[in-house]
């Protein structure tokens, strides 16, 4: 059962992630210029509330460089589709059927 539920999320996610993919690309071609959808604005874009709380509780919690030289350039500011990519990968091989083994009774 959590096999299942794990590749149904991961499916779920390379879905999520073709379909940024396929409208970064009907953006490039009607506005000729690569302008691809970033983490922070869809984050943004779903739960604004949340990303403007976040940014507080790490500056104050962990540090404020935390914020500034890791999560802003290395998170935020990275392509959407590429993050839910590796996410639904991930999903996917952690859902995987286990291999039978060869020459061991059952």
């Amino acid at each position: 059962m959590i096999r299942f539920l794990f590749r149904f999320l991961g499916l779920l996610t390379l879905a999520a992630a073709f379909i940024l993919v396929v409208y970064d690309g009907a953006r490039f071609i009607a506005n000729q210029t690569l302008d691809l959808t970033t983490v922070g604005y869809v984050w943004a874009s779903v739960h604004q509330n949340s990303l403007l709380l976040f940014q507080p509780a790490v500056e104050r919690h962990v540090a404020p460089w935390v914020w500034q030289s890791l999560i802003q350039p290395y998170l935020l500011e990275q392509p959407a589709s590429l993050l839910l990519l590796i996410f639904g990968m991930i999903f996917v091989l952690l859902g995987r059927r286990k291999k039978p083994l060869i020459g061991y009774a059952r």
